[in-house]
């Protein structure tokens, strides 16, 4: 399998990529939320932990796992 995070193919999130990742808060599982795709791409939408409740956005088919600024206090 192919990851990377800009470039050609599998440069997006994709479903098949959840089994590998996980909140970076607390370790719990990712819940996602579509908001828009194409084909196996997900273009744009959320990930939220069902442990810590933490939300990633996911932009442009990029997922934004950096902690809130919360996720630290």
């Amino acid at each position: 399998m192919r990851f990377s995070l800009r470039g050609d193919a599998g440069a997006t999130m994709r479903h098949d990529l959840m089994d590998l990742l996980a909140c970076p808060v607390c370790h719990g599982t990712l819940q996602l939320q579509v908001t828009s795709s194409s084909g196996e791409e997900i273009l744009s939408g959320t990930l939220r932990c069902g442990g810590c409740q933490a939300r990633y956005p996911i932009e442009d088919g990029i997922p934004d796992l950096l902690p809130p600024p919360s996720a630290g206090a």
